[in-house]
């Protein structure tokens, strides 16, 4: 077994392949659930079948965010370059034969998306593609869903989730009292958001049985 899958996960995306035709899967949850997690692993158990593609890489640079006024609730859904996210999204449905199309990645140690970081090929069947707002039907959001063949939602428990988003933002410099107030302000007002569309995703995991699955 996969570390991190359960069966029923690498069933439900060998599925997905069977069609012989590329197509897009999507995992939303809230923040600090595990979707990155989850498809990183699925990527690793699919090998050249399957290619990452993060929402994260379209986060609207921090000198704009700051233009705008939003800095201190990056992370919400208009912090974002929705309207790019969807473009890509439709690129990488109709790709070409012998296509490279090239997608930004969000660097954690940096706090900024780097532009061309991630390439994806035509014949690569699987695109995966996580991120939090993958459900919203408001703003810039709403066509995400018609350009994903199939969406999962990763539910974890609400204790464990903000327990791992502080011990991220501490691990990436914040004080415990600054990631305690950034977890409270921004990270849930989030997690509600995000939760109130998860009825219409395709299939829903339960996060505590991948960690059955995790390496020790």
């Amino acid at each position: 077994m996969s570390a991190g899958l359960t069966p029923a996960v690498l069933q439900r995306a060998r599925a997905l392949l069977a069609s012989g035709q590329r197509r897009i899967l999507g995992i939303a949850a809230a923040p600090g659930a595990g979707k990155s997690t989850l498809a990183q692993n699925l990527q690793q158990a699919l090998g050249s079948q399957a290619q990452i593609v993060p929402m994260d890489g379209f986060h609207l640079a921090n000198s704009e965010l700051q233009r705008l006024g939003r800095a201190a609730r990056k992370g919400a859904p208009d912090t974002f370059d929705a309207a790019g996210y969807v473009n890509l999204l439709r690129r990488i449905q109709g790709q070409q034969p012998g296509e490279t199309i090239y997608a930004p990645e969000y660097r954690r140690e940096l706090e900024e998306g780097i532009a061309g970081a991630i390439a994806i090929e035509a014949d690569t069947p699987l695109i995966i593609t996580e991120g939090n707002y993958l459900l919203l039907e408001d703003l810039a959001w709403a066509p995400v869903r018609g350009v994903l063949d199939e969406v999962w939602y990763l539910d974890l428990d609400r204790s464990v989730r903000q327990q791992r988003l502080l011990e991220r933002h501490m691990r990436f410099g914040r004080s415990r009292e600054a990631a305690q107030a950034w977890v409270a302000q921004t990270d849930e007002p989030n997690a509600l958001r995000i939760e109130a569309g998860r009825h219409a995703a395709d299939w829903h995991i339960q996060g505590d049985a991948l960690d059955q699955f995790a390496p020790e």
